[in-house]
């Protein structure tokens, strides 16, 4: 597989799931360890450009494929549109919840790059956040949209 533009081989179970190789084999530790059971988002990664919950994913079923964490998406020094909005809106407080909130805005992003406050809003609906900042994530989604929009406009990464 791909993680981050790198091409890894990885010797595990083949049921392992992906999270556990992520954090544990490569030490990216951008998704979390939330319920296990695919429902908080706090692990999600995108596949293929797509959001997926990697606490519940086989590393099986992504061979072959691209896997980007929240590492993948910029630097400290750098971060990507999506994070810096996040981090302009300050849309976090205990941060947990933050990777799955970013990597789902990446996602709609990817196949919607002006979605509407609902859009954003129904996409989401499935990420837990229990500090509550749920009116500083839609900010950051919206502002996130309007960046992503500039750089593509300017034809700039």
């Amino acid at each position: 597989m791909i993680i981050n533009g790198n091409s890894v081989d990885i010797t595990t179970e083949a049921d392992t799931p992906l999270l556990y190789v992520l954090r544990n084999g490569f030490e990216l530790n951008g998704p979390k360890f939330g319920c296990g059971l695919g429902e908080c988002g706090a692990c999600t990664v995108l596949v293929d450009g797509v959001a997926a919950r990697s606490c519940v994913l086989p590393v099986k079923s992504v061979a072959g494929h691209q896997i980007v964490t929240l590492e993948g998406l910029g630097t400290l020094d750098a971060p990507g549109p999506v994070q810096q909005a996040f981090i302009d809106k300050q849309a976090a407080q205990c941060g947990y919840c933050l990777n799955g909130m970013i990597m789902t805005v990446q996602a709609l992003l990817n196949r919607n790059p002006n979605p509407t406050e609902q859009q954003i809003r129904n996409e989401l609906k499935y990420n837990l956040c229990r500090c509550g900042t749920h009116l500083e994530i839609i900010e950051a989604a919206l502002e996130a949209a309007r960046r992503q929009q500039q750089v593509e406009s300017s034809g700039h990464d």
